[in-house]
């Protein structure tokens, strides 16, 4: 069993870092506001610190999910943050989904420090945290990954070393892009359903057998005919994701038509007041 730290308890963080106590590690945590880890470390048997840096010391492996890059930076290269504070040979996993540039440029920090990263973005959502059913697509050193692989099993159905540093976050790029066009997809399968006059759930548990069959469309479906949208990741944090996926096309020569496109949808969902609902409210503005 591993003495490791965990920063950022949100929606994702805090499922996470309860799976790692419940596997048998030793656990302090950090959030930015305290009462949260205080609370957490009160529900879990762990501990809380007020600051990064006092949340690692002593800590074998330390994870953070936060928001953005420069919640990462502060909670790593900042002056109180993780780097300053970790103990040579440790090793800090990132799950924030980050660009990819972020995630070289804290490799290089963390070596000159004595330290390792890895970038592990996850996919599975609220639920998959709660359920400890995460994908986790990961970045860096092999023989770093090969340490950290099984701690992170206590919250993945699934994980895999993909490349150097960024490689997570790359890969990350492409759930979202895929997720995107699909969730689209299932939007405007759904509204046709409906101004054609077939019933929307029937249609779906006969074409979901087939070829069109998708996650998406398996578990959103129900509450996508409903118009109930509190059921996952937000409209804002994947505007965030597919923001980066577009600039890293830019950079590398992709092409993602579909991917602009459905940035664009979101933006009017987020327009109509659906900052918070989740990614499936494509179908909102679909209504007519």
């Amino acid at each position: 069993m591993a003495r490791v730290a965990f920063l950022g308890l949100g929606v994702m963080g805090g499922p996470m870092a309860g799976h790692l106590v419940r596997a048998g590690h030793e656990v302090t945590v950090y959030n930015r506001t305290t009462a949260k880890a205080l609370t957490w470390a009160q529900n879990n048997a762990g501990w809380a610190a007020q600051k990064p840096a006092a949340a690692v010391a002593g800590a074998e492996i330390v994870f953070a999910c936060v928001g953005r890059d420069d919640d990462v930076r502060a909670v790593t290269t900042a002056p109180e943050g993780a780097f300053a504070a970790m103990a040579p040979g440790a090793i800090f996993v990132d799950h924030t989904t980050t660009s990819a540039a972020l995630a070289r440029e804290l490799d290089e920090a963390a070596r000159a420090k004595g330290l390792s990263f890895v970038d592990a973005p996850v996919s599975g959502g609220q639920a998959g945290a709660e359920k400890g059913q995460l994908t986790v697509m990961c970045g860096g050193a092999a023989e770093d990954y090969a340490k950290v692989e099984p701690v992170i099993a206590a919250y993945a159905k699934m994980q895999r070393l993909l490349g150097p540093a960024g490689s997570g976050q790359l890969a990350k790029m492409v759930n979202q892009i895929c997720i995107a066009g699909v969730v689209q997809g299932v939007s405007e399968g759904l509204a046709f359903a409906a101004n054609a006059g077939l019933d929307g759930k029937a249609v779906i548990d006969v074409i979901s057998k087939g070829a069109a069959q998708s996650w998406q469309m398996e578990n959103r479906h129900a509450t996508m005919i409903e118009d109930k949208f509190d059921f996952g990741f937000a409209v804002e944090w994947m505007r965030k994701d597919l923001g980066i996926a577009l600039d890293e096309a830019r950079r590398n020569g992709s092409q993602l038509p579909v991917t602009a496109l459905v940035d664009q949808f979101y933006a009017e969902v987020e327009a109509m007041g659906g900052k918070r609902w989740d990614t499936s409210s494509l179908i909102a503005r679909l209504r007519g």
